[in-house]
C-alpha cells in the first residue's frame, strides 16, 4: 500500500508541476537541468493515421460519401428555403408563377408593374456578387462541374457553394426563369470538392466526392435518389464502375433522407397516373420523341443564341448586365407571369389538363425565351427544370391535338406531357438513362417505362444527329474545351519504343513450378513473360502467383497454366497511352509486342516512364 501511495504522489507532483512548454514549475534549483519537454505524440499520430486512412483506404469512402451526402442534402434544403424567402420578400407569394397577374403587397402603388423593378433589383444584387467572388457561378452550373471533373481533377473553389446558393436564390426569387437543380448540383459538388481538398485526397477520389455531391443535391431536391445516382454517373463522372456506383448511392440516399425529413415523403411534383389506351400509341410516342429531339436542339440554339446577342451588343461592365437585362425580363413577366421562377405549379397544371393546346404552345415559347433571356443577361440558375417544363408543354399540346384527331385510340394529354418531359430533357442533355429514371420516380408508375424509353431513345439519337454538343457541353465547347478529347501531355511525343528496356529472359510455357521458383529467387524481378516453343507471347506470370501456387503445393502446374493475359503495347504507341495501360492493372511491367507475329520485343515499367518524363523535363 505504501508503494502504491508513493506512485500516486509522484504522478500528482508531475501533473501539478507540468508546464506545456516543457519546463517544470516549482522551486527547482538553478543547477538543475531543464526538464525534457513532454511530447504528447499520440494524438498527433492518431490524427495523421486517420487522415491517411481517409485519403487512401477504400473503406474510408463510406464515411466520406455519407458526409458529402449529408452536406449536399442540407445545402439543398437551405437553398430551397432561401429561394422561398426571397420570392416572398419580392412578391408576397410563395410562388408567383401561379398567382396570376397581381401586384405585390410590398410595392402596393406599382400594381403589376412591380415586375419591371424586382428583376432589376435582383440583378443589381447578384451581378456584382458573381463578378467579384465567383464568375463560375454565372449561368447554369453543371458544365462547370463537368469541366472540374474532367480537366481539374475535381477541384472546385469552396466559395462557389456560397456564392452560387446566394446568387441563384436571388435570381430565381426575383423572377429569373431558371431551375434550381443546376445550382444545387454545383453547390453539392463544391461541398464534396472542398472536403476532398481539405483531406488532400488523390484526384480519382476527389472526382468521386464531386459526383457524390451532385447526386446528393439532385436526390434531395427531386426526392428521386435513383435518378440522382445515374445523373451523377452519366453526366458528371462518366463512370459506372461498381465502387463509384456504391459511393454515389450512399450519398444520394443520405441526402434523400434529409430532404424527406425537411419536405416530406411526397414527390415535389403531383403528377397524374400514366394511362395508355391502345397499342398504336407507341407510334404516337415515337413521333413525340422525334418532335422532342427537334425542340431540344432548338432550345440549345436559342439559349446560346441569346447569349451571343448580349455578348456582342452589351457595352457596359458584366456586373451591371443582370440589372439592365432585368428590365427586359420584367416586361416579359408582365405579359406572361407564368414564367416567374421555376414554374413547377404551371407544369403540374398543364399536365393535369388545366390549359388549352394553344396556350400550352404559348407557354412553351415563353419558357424558351424567358430561360434564354435570364441566362443571357448573366443570371444564375439551371436548365434541368426548364427542359422538363418545355417537354411538358410540348407533350401536353401534342396529346391534346391527338385527342381531337384520334379520340378513341389516344390517351389523355397529360400522359403525353409526362413522356414529353423526359424526351426533351434527354434530347437537350444527352442523358437518356437519367431521363427515364427521373420520370419513372416522379410518377412511380411502371407502365410508363416502355413508351418512355421509345420516345427517349429516338429523341437522343436524333438530337445527336442534329447537334454534336448537348446543352451542357456546348458551353464548354464555345470556350475551346472538348471533354471527349484528352489534352496532349508531356509524354505524348515519346513512343514506347524510345523508352522500353530489353525483355527479361522469357520462360517457356512448359517450365515447371520449381523452375519458376528458382528463377524468381535468382533474379530481382516481380513479373516474367511466358512464351511458347515458337517464341510467341503467351502472357505473364508473377512472383506472387508463383508463391501462392507453391504454398498450395500445386507442384504440377506449369508456367503456361499460371500465365495470365494482360494488355500489351506496341512500339509506336505514345507513353501517354502506355501510362493508362500501366495504371489499369496491378502489374509491374507490360510487354511490348511486335504485330502480327506476336513476338516480344521489349518491356515497359513505371520506372521507364518516369525516366522518360525526367528527361523531358530537363
Amino acid at each position: 500500500a505504501r508503494s502504491r501511495l508513493g506512485k500516486w504522489l509522484a504522478v500528482s507532483r508531475f501533473l501539478l508541476n507540468f508546464d506545456p512548454r516543457g519546463r517544470s514549475r516549482g522551486t527547482a534549483s538553478k543547477t538543475e537541468q531543464p526538464a525534457t519537454p513532454l511530447r504528447l505524440s499520440l494524438p498527433k499520430n492518431v490524427t495523421a493515421r486517420v487522415f491517411d486512412w481517409l485519403r487512401g483506404s477504400n473503406p474510408a469512402l463510406i464515411p466520406l460519401a455519407l458526409i458529402v451526402g449529408a452536406g449536399a442534402g442540407a445545402g439543398a434544403v437551405l437553398f430551397r428555403y432561401l429561394i422561398l424567402w426571397v420570392t416572398e420578400l419580392a412578391t408576397g407569394h410563395a410562388d408567383y408563377s401561379n398567382a396570376g397577374r397581381v401586384g405585390s403587397p410590398h410595392f402596393p402603388h406599382l400594381g403589376v408593374y412591380f415586375l419591371l423593378l424586382v428583376p432589376a433589383i435582383g440583378g443589381l444584387l447578384y451581378g456584382p456578387l458573381i463578378d467579384r467572388f465567383a464568375k463560375e457561378a454565372r449561368g447554369h452550373g453543371v458544365p462547370e462541374v463537368m469541366y472540374a471533373v474532367s480537366a481539374r481533377g475535381g477541384r472546385i473553389s469552396p466559395k462557389v457553394a456560397v456564392v452560387k446558393s446566394i446568387a441563384s436564390a436571388i435570381c430565381i426569387g426575383t423572377g429569373g426563369s431558371v431551375g434550381r437543380e443546376g445550382p444545387i448540383v454545383q453547390i453539392g459538388s463544391a461541398l464534396g470538392s472542398t472536403l476532398g481538398q481539405r483531406l488532400r485526397v488523390p484526384p480519382a477520389r476527389m472526382r468521386l466526392l464531386v459526383a457524390c455531391g451532385a447526386a446528393g443535391g439532385i436526390s434531395a431536391t427531386f426526392n428521386a435518389p435513383i435518378a440522382a445516382v445515374f445523373f451523377a454517373l452519366e453526366l458528371i463522372l462518366g463512370d459506372f464502375a461498381s465502387e463509384s456506383f456504391g459511393m454515389v448511392v450512399l450519398a444520394s440516399v443520405t441526402a434523400d433522407v434529409i430532404g424527406r425529413a425537411a419536405f416530406g415523403t411526397h414527390p415535389f411534383l403531383t403528377l397524374p397516373q400514366f394511362h395508355q389506351v391502345a397499342g398504336i400509341e407507341y407510334l404516337f410516342y415515337a413521333v413525340l420523341g422525334l418532335l422532342a429531339a427537334a425542340v431540344g436542339v432548338f432550345f440549345i440554339r436559342v439559349l446560346y443564341g441569346f447569349e451571343d446577342i448580349f455578348d456582342r451588343y452589351w457595352p457596359g461592365p458584366m456586373w451591371l448586365r443582370p440589372a439592365t437585362g432585368g428590365v427586359l425580363l420584367g416586361g416579359l413577366l408582365i405579359a406572361l407571369p407564368e414564367m416567374y421562377g421555376v414554374g413547377y405549379p404551371i407544369l403540374e397544371k398543364s399536365i393535369g389538363g388545366g390549359y388549352s393546346g394553344g396556350f400550352l404552345l404559348l407557354l412553351l415559347v415563353g419558357k424558351l425565351v424567358a430561360v434564354s433571356l435570364t441566362i443571357a443577361i448573366g443570371g444564375s440558375g439551371g436548365v434541368f427544370a426548364p427542359s422538363l417544363f418545355i417537354g411538358a408543354m410540348l407533350g401536353s399540346s401534342y396529346g391534346a391535338g391527338l385527342h381531337v384527331i384520334f379520340p378513341n385510340v389516344s390517351g389523355p394529354a397529360g400522359a403525353y406531357g409526362l413522356i414529353g418531359m423526359g424526351a426533351v430533357f434527354a434530347a437537350a442533355s444527352r442523358a437518356p438513362i437519367t431521363a427515364v429514371l427521373i420520370i419513372f420516380e416522379l410518377t412511380g408508375d411502371y407502365t410508363i417505362v416502355l413508351p418512355l424509353m421509345v420516345a427517349i431513345v429516338l429523341s437522343t439519337i436524333v438530337s445527336r444527329a442534329l447537334s454534336k454538343d448537348s446543352i451542357y457541353t456546348l458551353k464548354l465547347s464555345r470556350r475551346g474545351v472538348d471533354l471527349t478529347h484528352r489534352p496532349p501531355g508531356a509524354l505524348e511525343g515519346i513512343t514506347v519504343g524510345d523508352a522500353m528496356k530489353p525483355v527479361p529472359e522469357p520462360v517457356q510455357e512448359d517450365a515447371a513450378l520449381s523452375d519458376l521458383i528458382d528463377r524468381f529467387a535468382r533474379d530481382a524481378l516481380e513479373t516474367l513473360p511466358v512464351v511458347d516453343s515458337a517464341g510467341t507471347y503467351r502472357g505473364i506470370v508473377t512472383a506472387f502467383e508463383t508463391e501462392q501456387a507453391a504454398d498450395d503445393e500445386l507442384h504440377d502446374l506449369t508456367a503456361g497454366q499460371l500465365a495470365r493475359s494482360i494488355p500489351t503495347l506496341r512500339t509506336d504507341q505514345s507513353l501517354q497511352d502506355a501510362l493508362s495501360v500501366l495504371l489499369s492493372g496491378e502489374q509491374h511491367g507490360v510487354p511490348v509486342v511486335a504485330h502480327p507475329e506476336g513476338r516480344i520485343v521489349g518491356w515497359l515499367t513505371h520506372r521507364d516512364v518516369l525516366k522518360a518524363y525526367s528527361e523531358v523535363r530537363h
